[in-house]
């Protein structure tokens, strides 16, 4: 299960809107930075038949099921601390972080 806060849920819709379309956003993982993998957001316009979809506050998050492996269980936020705003990850499987913050290890 994927869940998103409120604040997350009204930044996707902001940016929804803005756009013109979409169904939702697509969050993944992919094989990058210094501890093995990092998260993927996008929007999603056109879904696909393996997606696993869960939806919160009014917004859907599309997964692909080879990444609900290592995301299940996270919750997605949308924090602004001073100068830094940005979407944060709670993610239960997460064993290891890099000093920068940008990829993980399970």
């Amino acid at each position: 299960m994927i869940t998103l806060t409120s604040n997350a849920a009204n930044h996707i819709q902001q940016f929804l809107q803005k756009r013109g379309k979409g169904e939702g956003i697509r969050l993944g993982v992919k094989t990058s930075g210094c501890s093995g993998m990092a998260y993927t957001l996008e929007f999603v316009d056109d879904t696909l038949p393996e997606d696993v979809v869960f939806e919160e506050h009014g917004v859907k998050v599309f997964v692909d099921p080879k990444s609900l492996t290592y995301l299940d269980g996270t919750e997605l936020d949308y924090t602004k601390e001073g100068l830094q705003e940005g979407f944060k990850f709670a993610n239960p499987n997460v064993k290891d972080e890099c000093g920068c913050g940008e990829s993980f290890h399970v």
